[in-house]
């Protein structure tokens, strides 16, 4: 007789639930990230090889960001987008230099010079 114990196989594995992971991408440099799709995958190194596998494998991206759904931040705030102050004077559209530059003019009584014509 042995008096070792008998091998123990472990308990099988529970596999790893699959979570939702965003992935954005970049066509070129210097365009902006794109929300591309999303994958589902277990962790972050498979869901990278998934996002590389859909969104890389045609040269169609030249940046990746993976991000996990749940990591993802949802502003829905009425009070922080949309503040009640108005701030119009930060916008371009509310300084028209047309208007400021008759408004010299007639100052200066100085008549709209003509467009240039090509010879």
């Amino acid at each position: 007789m042995s008096d070792k114990t008998p091998a123990t196989t472990p308990p099988p594995k529970e596999p790893a639930a699959l979570e939702p992971w965003e992935v954005f991408r970049q066509e070129k440099d210097g365009d902006p990230m794109r929300h591309g799709g999303s994958v589902m995958a277990p962790d972050a190194e498979l869901a990278t090889h998934y996002a590389r596998e859909l969104f890389g494998r045609r040269q169609e991206s030249v940046r990746l960001w993976i991000v996990r759904r749940s990591d993802v931040v949802d502003l829905h705030d009425p009070d922080l987008l949309q503040p009640p102050l108005d701030r119009s004077f930060k916008k371009p559209g509310g300084y028209v230099m047309r208007d400021k530059l008759a408004a010299a003019r007639a100052a200066a009584g100085q008549a709209k010079p003509r467009a240039r014509t090509s010879r």
